[in-house]
């Protein structure tokens, strides 16, 4: 038994100031509100002057430290394993429109690690593709030579692109590990682009709307066809007005569908990101990193992007040709983003990075701290540093 005495333990509508977190096993045995509990023999975890949150779900994330889904070797089990000091516990390994082979290696440690997950790494969950049927005009730093097609290819398009593959080829690949897909994000106004949403949405997968000029009136057709999520809302989609709101517009009117957001303060201004959560609530909007191999790294640094180089600046990561490709931020630094400068509430900077993620992704008793609950959870200092993270009521990184 651990009991993580004495810290402000953070719930969706409140904190329980000076209170005491008791774990049993792998789960939350009791919430008590009092610095001290009698429990002989426990260990006891000193957290006072801290918060306690649950562990974040990241639901968008490339990769860190240097390490990218799609790089040769095993950068899944890397990714997995430098996350929980960011406060981490789950996350869904995201690539890039990539070749089916590339794909299918990506899915295969997916399989592996969900399975078997290394006793010192966060959970691996199904993973989120930036897939192949993107608008080529919304691309940003995906690779212009892998975007596909969903439906059949029409008088000046290609649905092979310059490689040797096709749509259907992606397609296959997504249908030989369903288990290990869970989000697809697409452009809804490619052709044939509704009827891939409701074939993807009735074989299991949550389908997101992204990197795509889709109007209002596409947009609405796809949330119609079973789409429920949106791809780092407002980045990579045509701009909202008010006389032609777009896909942003829609998804800030649809509550059907959650949002990602990059918590950063740069990929969406402040303003705006308080706009579309106020709009939404936030128990439809999900803090994601959209963290590329340069998070963690020094200004200056250069890593890759599914294979391409990127180079870490100040702000996010870019190509060569100084195209946005992607965030170097961390879930702790998204914390502390939207409560200092989004100014939001603890609890509500909870919710966004764990709740409401937990609960897009059907994640049963995870992303709250509640009796009964599964025990990911993250000790913060006052600055929202990490200090201590438990996946499954162990320790998986502990500050020095």
């Amino acid at each position: 038994m651990i009991v993580i005495a004495g810290g402000d333990i953070v719930l969706p509508d409140r904190i329980l100031t000076s209170a005491s977190l008791i774990i049993e096993g792998a789960r939350i045995a009791a919430v008590e509100p009092t610095a001290r509990v009698d429990t002989p023999g426990a260990t006891l975890v000193d957290a006072a002057d801290c918060y306690v949150v649950p562990g974040f779900i990241d639901v968008h994330v490339h990769g860190v430290e240097g390490h990218d889904t799609l790089n040769e070797g095993d950068p899944v089990a890397a990714i997995a394993a430098f996350l929980p000091q960011y406060g981490v516990t789950s996350f869904c390994p995201t690539t890039v429109a990539c070749p089916p082979d590339a794909l299918r290696g990506v899915l295969t440690q997916v399989a592996t690690l969900r399975a078997n997950r290394p006793p010192m790494s966060a959970r691996v969950l199904p993973a989120h593709l930036e897939s192949n049927f993107i608008n080529p005009e919304y691309r940003g730093a995906q690779p212009a030579d892998c975007l596909r097609l969903p439906g059949p290819a029409e008088a000046g398009h290609s649905d092979r692109g310059d490689g040797d593959f096709s749509g259907r080829d992606i397609l296959d690949v997504i249908a030989n590990a369903r288990a290990d897909v869970g989000i697809v994000t697409l452009a809804p106004e490619l052709p044939g682009g509704i009827d891939l949403v409701r074939a993807l949405v009735t074989a299991g997968h949550r389908v997101s709307l992204g990197h795509t000029g889709a109007s209002l009136d596409e947009a609405m057709a796809a949330i119609d066809a079973g789409a429920r999520h949106a791809t780092h809302l407002f980045n990579r989609m045509a701009p909202i007005t008010h006389r032609a709101p777009g896909v942003a517009g829609a998804v800030l009117a649809r509550h059907e569908v959650a949002a990602e957001l990059i918590c950063d303060g740069y990929h969406v201004h402040s303003s705006m990101s308080r706009i579309a959560i106020a709009s939404k609530g936030i128990g439809r909007i999900m803090a994601i990193t959209d963290g590329t191999a340069g998070a963690g790294l020094a200004v200056g640094s250069n890593a890759t992007l599914g294979g391409r180089r990127i180079r870490v600046t100040d702000q996010a990561a870019i190509l060569d040709d100084g195209t946005l490709a992607g965030s170097t931020l961390t879930m702790d630094r998204a914390f502390r983003t939207i409560v200092t400068t989004f100014n939001l509430s603890v609890s509500e900077a909870s919710v966004l990075c764990s709740t409401t993620p937990a609960k897009e992704l059907g994640l049963a008793g995870f992303g709250v701290l509640v009796e009964g609950g599964f025990a990911d959870v993250v000790i913060l200092d006052r600055q929202f540093g990490v200090v201590r993270t438990f996946i499954n009521g162990q320790t998986v990184y502990e500050r020095e």
